[in-house]
């Protein structure tokens, strides 16, 4: 632990104190996780006990699941090295850069909450090997045909900022490639599952936010 200067910070922000509080990022950054992750944990069983197989992440023989499989692997990895960054005040950056993060990551958990409450029980992580869910449109997809992902990227660039080293950059990179990759998979399966009503959607909305009319 940093024993002069809480959160590893510099110039006049700093706060200077003999050790005895620790890192004053620590506890928003911890609460951005649990309640990122909590969320994603809590729907699991709400939606089991509906018969509701929600994640599908890897399952099955379908052309995603190369991609699916190396999505949860790094998805794993990136919580793991964002709890060490946490808990050994792993950071390089001054408090203004690591206060904005706190916001951003913030923004992260509103931004994965609406997507998951508009959702309701189409909420599927992964592509589903069988059933039919709904599109929809409405509430935050009005303004991201995929905001849970949009809330991962934002929690992630949040948390980086705030307890930014080479480790979590890297791991972080990983991360959010393999989203992207797979909100592209995604998007070509709900083309082929709605056809001309998904279409529709792509020309009004934008894929991570905005609309284009």
């Amino acid at each position: 632990m940093n024993t002069s200067i809480i959160g590893g910070a510099d110039g006049p922000s700093a706060i200077y104190l003999a050790g005895s509080i620790g890192d004053m990022f620590a506890v928003p950054a911890a609460f951005i996780l649990i309640f990122f992750y909590g969320i994603y944990l809590a729907k699991l069983p709400a939606q089991r006990r509906q018969g509701i197989q929600t994640v599908q992440l890897g399952r099955g023989e379908k052309p995603a699941r190369r991609t699916e499989s190396l999505l949860r692997a790094a998805s794993v990895l990136a919580g793991l090295v964002q709890i060490l960054s946490i808990v050994l005040e792993w950071n390089g950056m001054p408090s203004a850069v690591r206060m904005a993060g706190i916001l951003i990551g913030s923004l992260g958990d509103i931004v994965f909450l609406a997507a998951v409450l508009s959702l309701k029980d189409s909420w599927r992580v992964g592509i589903p090997q069988s059933g039919q869910t709904e599109l929809v449109t409405a509430g935050i997809y009005r303004y991201s045909r995929n905001p849970a992902f949009l809330g991962f990227y934002l929690m992630y660039a949040g948390i980086l900022l705030a307890y930014f080293n080479w480790v979590l950059l890297a791991v972080t990179a990983w991360a959010v490639l393999m989203l992207h990759l797979q909100v592209l998979q995604e998007e070509a399966y709900l083309k082929d599952v709605f056809g001309e009503k998904y279409t529709a959607y792509q020309a009004e909305t934008c894929r991570y936010f905005g609309r284009k009319r």
